[in-house]
């Protein structure tokens, strides 16, 4: 019969059990926890209140060979069945929807409790650029808005 002897690993192996149970519940607890930006400023839009919030402080990623940056947008008054269409880009200016409609990057979709959007952007946020949201009403009426884009997340 094989005699083991007491080694440091036969000893302490089971730590390793331990810590392979222990880290999914880490990472669980930190997925049922997020912590996100603060809203910015709403403000006025048509019929709508918009207060948008970016979904961390980062600099836009590639998305699908684009760059984006993700927002939820909280709608405070208005309805949402009253949009036909709603864009949001980062930029100078905003883009006009003729280029905008070409692709599925930027587009709100969402519940009427808030919007979610891929906010078309470039690989850097500069100190020119501001966050842009265009609305296409059922009647044709397009409505844009801006928000200045808040130090933390401008490119130096």
């Amino acid at each position: 019969m094989a005699r083991l002897q007491k080694t440091w690993w036969q000893r302490n192996k089971y730590l390793l059990n331990a810590l392979i149970l222990v880290l999914p519940c880490i990472y669980i607890y930190q997925a049922l926890n997020p912590t996100f930006p603060d809203l910015w400023q709403e403000q006025t839009i048509g019929e709508f209140k918009i207060a948008p919030m970016p979904l961390n402080m980062e600099q836009p990623y590639s998305h699908h060979n684009e760059y984006v940056k993700d927002f939820f947008l909280a709608f405070n008054q208005g309805e949402i069945s009253n949009i036909r269409q709603a864009y949001l880009n980062i930029g100078p200016q905003p883009l006009p929807l003729s280029e905008l409609a070409k692709g599925d990057e930027g587009i709100m979709h969402g519940t009427n409790h808030g919007q979610h959007a891929h906010a078309i952007a470039s690989a850097t946020i500069s100190k020119g650029d501001k966050l842009w949201v265009t609305i296409q009403t059922w009647q044709g009426e397009e409505l844009v808005q801006h928000w200045s884009i808040p130090s933390q997340l401008i490119q130096q």
